[in-house]
């Protein structure tokens, strides 16, 4: 086994480590929300607040949200097999995309109520509703604090880990519209946050979607292209006379994959080829962070395509 298999698998087994933290997160994050989106319900029916009620519908999206994203994770830790070559780590994705989908049909819900609470404005208990926003922002808190790092490598936990903060903030939102209508009982600024808070998952939504969209298009990486790499590598490579058919893609935001053609110098032909794609394997590894790079050492003469053969 080589080098690059070696440090291959070393990473096949980070990357199940890594996930099985990652679950231990999801479900004690489950387990507040869970207990908060009830608290909010029952808050958002005694106080007659249509802000808390949008809140517990949010609340609501983040149990969505970290059950897809722990169905997920399980699916995901499935190993590869014959007819699953990458494995199932685009579930990850999915659970992603679904999630913002699902963000966006919540958004509608909640505009639509806080309209109709402005047609029809009714009485708000500020008190119980600030008690019950509090509650929730320390909730919120909890789960950011959980997820905190997470994020950054999976695009599945980041849709989660945005479903807080952007609750968190409308908890702030909250917050500030219950003292408002303790000090000056003006109850149109309930419907007010609402449309705030519906705006906020509008814009952590719509990310998600795109960056999931990218992945699942199979789509370069966010800030890298395939002419950066091929140029980093004739210029640290002087082996390499000619690299085409190159292609990156993204199985997850962490799991990076690269193929392509590598033309040698005449001079080099002579070279261990096996020598030579190791270097690049461990370069684009060491550089790039991608996970598994396939690379089709040919000579100048290699480079074409047959011609048939010709009767004589």
């Amino acid at each position: 086994m080589t080098e690059h298999d070696h440090s291959k698998n070393a990473l096949s087994e980070f990357v199940f480590e890594f996930r099985d933290v990652q679950k231990n997160k999801l479900v004690l994050s489950l387990s507040i929300t869970a207990v908060v989106l009830v608290i909010e319900l029952i808050g958002g029916i005694l106080t007659n607040s249509i802000a808390l009620f949008s809140d517990a519908g949010h609340m609501f999206t983040h149990a969505f949200a970290l059950c897809i994203g722990l169905i997920a994770l399980i699916i995901a830790k499935r190993p590869p097999c014959h007819h699953r070559t990458f494995g199932l780590y685009r579930a990850e994705i999915l659970a992603a995309f679904v999630n913002g989908l699902f963000l966006l049909a919540i958004v509608g819900v909640i505009i639509y109520e806080a309209v109709l609470r402005m047609l029809h404005p009714e009485n708000i208990l500020g008190t119980e509703m600030l008690m019950v926003a509090f509650i929730g922002l320390a909730a919120n808190i909890a789960s950011i604090i959980i997820l905190r790092g997470s994020h950054k490598h999976n695009l599945n936990i980041r849709g989660v880990f945005f479903h807080m903060i952007a609750d968190a903030v409308s908890s702030v939102g909250i917050i500030a519209a219950a003292l408002i209508i303790l000090l000056t009982g003006w109850v149109f600024i309930d419907p007010l946050v609402s449309i705030g808070i519906a705006a906020i998952i509008v814009y952590w939504a719509w990310g998600i979607l795109k960056e999931s969209t990218r992945v699942l298009l199979e789509m370069a990486p966010k800030g890298l292209n395939i002419d950066i790499i091929s140029d980093d590598l004739k210029k640290n490579f002087p082996e390499i006379k000619e690299l085409y058919n190159a292609h990156i893609w993204s199985i997850t935001p962490d799991i990076l994959m690269f193929s392509a053609h590598v033309t040698l110098q005449t001079e080099n032909i002579s070279m261990k080829q096996e020598q030579i794609i190791q270097s690049l394997n461990k370069y684009l590894s060491e550089k790039y962070h991608i996970f598994d790079s396939t690379i089709q050492v040919t000579t100048g003469e290699d480079v074409g395509v047959c011609s048939p053969n010709v009767s004589q």
